[in-house]
């Protein structure tokens, strides 16, 4: 089968395509064939090896994942013989973030507790584009209280995966949303009903003088004070990634100033496919549609992993890598 191959840590224009042997599931696994996936985060720091704890997990001098890519949507082609909740012919979506990577590739094996059904009124190249960063999405926005109507919300790095569906979840709470992102996504932005847009390259929200509920930061581009200086009384401030300098400042700070301010400041551990099936009812019921930056062709993922690193990307960036009218 056809796979982009990381061979070596680096810029993305040292991945290859090439060839290898179709996998074979064992007893609890399905065999998946990938008609879609999409580029994250994990993605760019897998292929570079940097942040350095990404070394720490997949091998210091030689990478131990071998094809990256964590998004997926396709159809199951083949199941182990401990399989029962799904069948040949299904067509499931998942993150293969904690299974072996593996998703930019024609197919790839997956334990069976990791899928979902895909939603039946998303194509592949949607379905593909919500996993993680929807994940992202909804566990941070619920992370350590679940949300109240009416609230005033900043969402940091707005235009991306996560700021793209984190404002379509939280419309139907008449959540007063403001976004943060380049210029050349505003337009988008409001598009998917953000009531107030910022341009971070014009202004500094942290200057404003406003204050909010929630800040769900996917940039994390400032001290952990700078952000408690944002927040309400009883605010909460969630990140869901950006520089690991300061994702560490928010751990080993933010618990100290939530004792002496009363103000939440954490950083989220994603739990992979876990509200996956939310996901799909909030997409079938029309309530979240992924923005889609693609499809591309499956040859172009080693300059659209670049393209995503340098966040000119606007919501997610999809790979077509089987045909599907799906």
């Amino acid at each position: 089968m056809k796979a982009i191959l990381l061979k070596e840590y680096g810029l993305p224009h040292k991945l290859e395509v090439g060839e290898v042997p179709k996998p074979v599931p064992k007893d609890e696994e399905v065999l998946v064939r990938i008609h879609s996936a999409s580029i994250n985060d994990w993605d760019w720091g897998l292929v570079r090896g940097n942040p350095f704890i990404i070394r720490l997990l997949y091998g210091l001098r030689t990478p131990k994942i071998r094809i990256p890519g964590v998004d997926i949507s396709g159809t199951i082609e083949a199941a182990g013989e401990e399989v029962n909740s799904f069948s040949i012919g299904d067509e499931i979506y998942c993150d293969l973030s904690e299974c072996g990577f593996g998703g930019f590739a024609e197919y790839v094996c997956v334990p069976e507790n990791m899928v979902s059904k895909k939603p039946g009124n998303l194509r592949h190249n949607e379905a593909a584009a919500l996993p993680h960063a929807g994940l992202l999405a909804l566990q941070g926005l619920i992370h350590k209280r679940e949300m109240k109507s009416g609230e005033r919300i900043l969402i940091n790095g707005a235009g991306g995966g996560v700021g793209s569906l984190a404002i379509q979840m939280l419309k139907p709470l008449q959540a007063e949303v403001t976004g943060v992102d380049s210029g050349e996504k505003l337009e988008m932005m409001k598009s998917l009903g953000y009531d107030y847009v910022i341009d971070y390259k014009t202004t500094d929200f942290t200057e404003t003088g406003e204050r909010y509920d929630l800040i769900l930061d996917a940039k994390t581009n400032r001290s952990v004070f700078t952000y408690a200086r944002c927040l309400k009384k009883k605010g909460r401030y969630v990140t869901v990634g950006g520089s690991m300098t300061r994702l560490f400042g928010i751990v080993l700070v933010g618990w100290i100033l939530s004792l002496f301010t009363g103000k939440k400041l954490s950083v989220l551990a994603l739990k992979p496919n876990k509200g996956l099936d939310q996901l799909s009812r909030l997409a079938e019921k029309g309530i979240l549609k992924p923005v889609i930056d693609g499809p591309y062709p499956f040859d172009q993922i080693p300059e659209l992993i670049q393209y995503f690193g340098e966040g000119k990307h606007k919501g997610k960036v999809v790979v077509k890598i089987k045909d599907s009218s799906m």
